[in-house]
């Protein structure tokens, strides 16, 4: 196998086995994968030509290609196919108030943002009742595409109250943490509500996030409070479908659930 013309391992499917073939392919190709030395990115046999190689139906092989894709080992492309996955890192964005350039930093990658929007504006109802501010008030919204390593990870708008906000104003944000930025301003998070649910790109940030309308994204809303429990932002932030998942850590005594990234 090579990264131009790859093939799975040769040994075949045993028809006899106790195996499902859907497993025994699967297997198959990720023996390949690592006996060839494919590397992220890397093209695999599309499915017409697993089907032939291993007289298989399609089912079989679309079992098998779906099972490595849920496991991050493979990503398929509409139109373009199936390639070697990029390596999974495990994120707390979901149950720490840990800021998404603090986490990749300390993973050692880097976070660029492209700063669309850094204003003053009036909070709408979402907005005035997220913040427990009156409709209408003053907040700075900052609207980010965030980059991680050089590609788009996820579009986010972050509102804060006027008095917290407005010293940020000015600041350059495209390499720095907002969260930094606030705790130099003496604005610290202590605690807060994160959730998550599942949402589809509008056309808009289908094309912000280099993908197709209509694909799956990842949705968080958060807010945030110092320990006067006064709210010191809130944001909403859409994450590619295709390089997030839920991954959730379970012992008898306690769980920690976190955001896990296809790098």
């Amino acid at each position: 196998m090579n990264a131009t013309n790859p093939e799975p391992s040769g040994t075949g499917i045993d028809r006899a086995s106790t195996a499902p073939m859907y497993d025994q392919l699967r297997q198959l190709i990720l023996d390949g994968i690592v006996r060839d030395g494919l590397q992220p990115g890397d093209p695999l046999p599309g499915e017409h030509r697993l089907c032939e190689q291993y007289g298989i139906s399609r089912t079989v092989v679309r079992q098998a290609l779906a099972q490595l894709e849920h496991e991050g080992a493979v990503e398929r492309i509409k139109g373009k196919g199936t390639f070697v996955a990029r390596p999974r890192t495990s994120e707390s964005l979901v149950h720490t108030l840990v800021g998404l350039f603090d986490e990749v930093e300390r993973r050692g990658g880097h976070v660029h943002s492209e700063v669309l929007r850094h204003e003053l504006t009036e909070a709408d109802a979402e907005v005035a009742a997220a913040l427990e501010v009156e409709e209408g008030a003053p907040v700075v919204v900052l609207t980010r595409l965030r980059h991680v390593d050089g590609e788009a990870w996820s579009l986010s708008t972050t509102w804060m109250p006027r008095e917290i906000g407005e010293p940020t104003l000015g600041a350059d944000l495209r390499d720095s943490s907002l969260y930094a930025l606030l705790a130099d301003n003496g604005v610290v998070a202590t605690h807060g509500v994160r959730s998550a649910e599942a949402t589809v790109a509008t056309h808009e940030q289908a094309m912000q996030l280099g993908v197709s309308a209509g694909s799956a994204l990842l949705r968080l809303r958060s807010v945030s409070r110092d320990e006067s429990e006064q709210p010191i932002e809130f944001f909403i932030a859409y994450h590619r479908g295709d390089r997030s998942r839920f991954e959730f850590r379970l012992s008898t005594d306690s769980s920690q659930g976190s955001l896990v990234h296809v790098s």
